[in-house]
């Protein structure tokens, strides 16, 4: 168990991000403030709170314990997201927003005018539910350390919070919370983590004597692996539900554009500082079996008491703000793309949509409750989603990257080109796993992509054009000339 202290700030730290749960729900009047916090956020708020989805467990957490294993080559994975982060933000995040859509599926149906592409959405589900259980997970095991509850008990702890916070005030509470997560994060590591390491270790010359020059080596880590970071998490970055949702958030594209640079900058610093970290550390904690532990064991064996504590708060920040964004992102592609697809299937009219604000809050808030519940549960249950999280990521990536990108930059692409490269890029990419017996292998990704890009292109050339109606919609939504269209409303070809 903790130290008092510390345990004390995490606490304070907790009940904090509810309070702002609810100041959060004094801004959500409509299903628009409650999903995208009313597509009226600035550049200081939109900067931090899109640092703060993106920079997860995995870049803080394990950020620090791949610089122990390969010193500055650990800086990588986080340097991939960034990478992504800016791709999106300079080519995309403007159009992005302009489409005034809710849900990467919608856009998909917006530029084909293919109701089937809805079907997206399921994949989108489970990528962003495993990424909630994974961040739920993450934190569970500092609560089980900081406070000496079962996993079971922490991770009851953390997912409640997670999901009450982020159903009360929706996009708004996450927002609020994650510019307070953001600044943690940034005080933490930059401010507290880095210097207190670095002094540790002697500084860079006492780093050099004690672990070598091969520690500040940028291919440590493995060229095939650094590449397979890029592929993997900077396209992710670019078609994501979770960081199109943020996108969506802006109050102009000129905010999404740049506000999302801002924070792709960030995310370099935050890896390099996260690799210095880790190097630091492997100078004097030399035996640490499990590298995704050097984090919590720098904070408890070199950090003063209560400076300890705002460190562990900050990991807690870090798989907070991504374990909330994956949550609301699961609930939004939940109710807007699968419960219409699976209504359709058994030929059940969908919803109707209300003219009571109020009710379609309610109704947003439910779906949060109830996966909120639900990644509780898939949580406690399992040990390790490091597998299932690979596989939705290399499906997200395999199926959807091409249809959704070359929808932006090809005009000769069709619906059916669509709907084949995502059901060729999934097979494939499934397949090339059960062949090679290895979820973690390299080769599912490489082959659900180039398969995925054949079948696209080859379909759109053999089938008729995209009509003209519903290209001239899409243009208009792109050019930001459709004034009349309504947030989540995909008008049809003939409409």
């Amino acid at each position: 168990m903790g130290k008092p202290l510390d345990i004390a700030i995490v606490a304070v730290y907790l009940i904090a991000m509810l309070a702002f749960g609810f100041w959060g729900k004094t801004r959500t009047k409509d299903s628009a403030d409650f999903l995208v916090a009313g597509r009226r956020l600035g550049p200081t708020l939109y900067t931090g709170t899109m640092a703060a989805v993106v920079l997860g467990g995995a870049s803080t957490v394990g950020g620090v314990g791949l610089g122990y294993k390969w010193g500055l080559s650990g800086m990588w994975l986080v340097v991939a997201i960034a990478v992504g982060l800016l791709a999106l933000s300079l080519l995309f995040a403007g159009r992005i927003q302009r489409l005034k859509v809710y849900t990467v599926a919608q856009m998909l149906s917006l530029r084909y005018g293919v109701d089937a592409t809805s079907a997206s959405g399921v994949v989108m589900v489970t990528y962003t539910l495993m990424l909630s259980v994974t961040s739920t997970i993450a934190y569970a095991t500092v609560f089980n350390v900081l406070f000496g509850t079962g996993r079971t008990v922490s991770v009851l702890i953390g997912g409640a919070v997670v999901m009450l916070y982020s159903s009360i005030g929706g996009m708004w509470s996450i927002t609020l919370t994650d510019m307070v997560q953001f600044i943690l994060k940034t005080i933490g590591v930059f401010f507290l983590l880095l210097p207190f390491t670095w002094n540790r270790a002697g500084g860079l010359d006492g780093i050099r004597e004690r672990a070598g020059d091969a520690v500040f080596s940028l291919t440590a880590i493995g060229t095939e692996t650094i590449i397979t970071f890029f592929v993997v998490y900077s396209f992710g970055m670019l078609i994501g539900q979770d960081i199109w949702q943020r996108v969506f958030t802006a109050r102009s594209p000129q905010v999404a554009k740049w506000g999302g640079t801002t924070a792709a900058l960030y995310c370099v610093a935050y890896g390099v500082a996260g690799a210095l970290i880790g190097a630091a550390a492997s100078t004097f904690l030399p035996d640490v079996e499990a590298k995704d532990d050097v984090y919590a064991q720098i904070a408890e064996s070199i950090l003063p008491v209560g400076i300890s504590g705002l460190v562990l708060a900050a990991a807690v920040a870090a798989m907070m703000s991504t374990a909330s964004g994956a949550l609301i992102a699961t609930a939004t592609v939940a109710r807007t793309d699968v419960r219409p697809l699976l209504l359709r299937l058994v030929g059940r009219r969908t919803e109707t949509v209300t003219d009571d604000p109020s009710l379609e809050v309610h109704a947003d808030r439910r779906y949060v409750v109830v996966l909120g519940i639900v990644v509780i549960v898939i949580a406690a249950l399992l040990n390790d989603v490091v597998g299932a999280l690979t596989i939705a990521y290399d499906i997200l990536v395999g199926g959807l990257l091409v249809p959704i990108l070359g929808g932006f930059v090809w005009k000769r692409a069709t619906g059916a080109g669509a709907l084949v490269a995502m059901g060729v890029g999934t097979v494939v990419t499934l397949g090339t796993m059960a062949i090679v017996g290895d979820v973690l292998a390299n080769d599912p990704i490489y082959w659900g992509l180039a398969t995925s890009l054949v079948a696209y292109v080859a379909v759109s050339l053999a089938t008729t054009r995209t009509p003209a109606p519903v290209l001239q919609v899409w243009n208009d939504r792109l050019a930001g000339r459709d004034q009349t269209a309504t947030a989540g409303e995909i008008p049809t070809a003939t409409s």
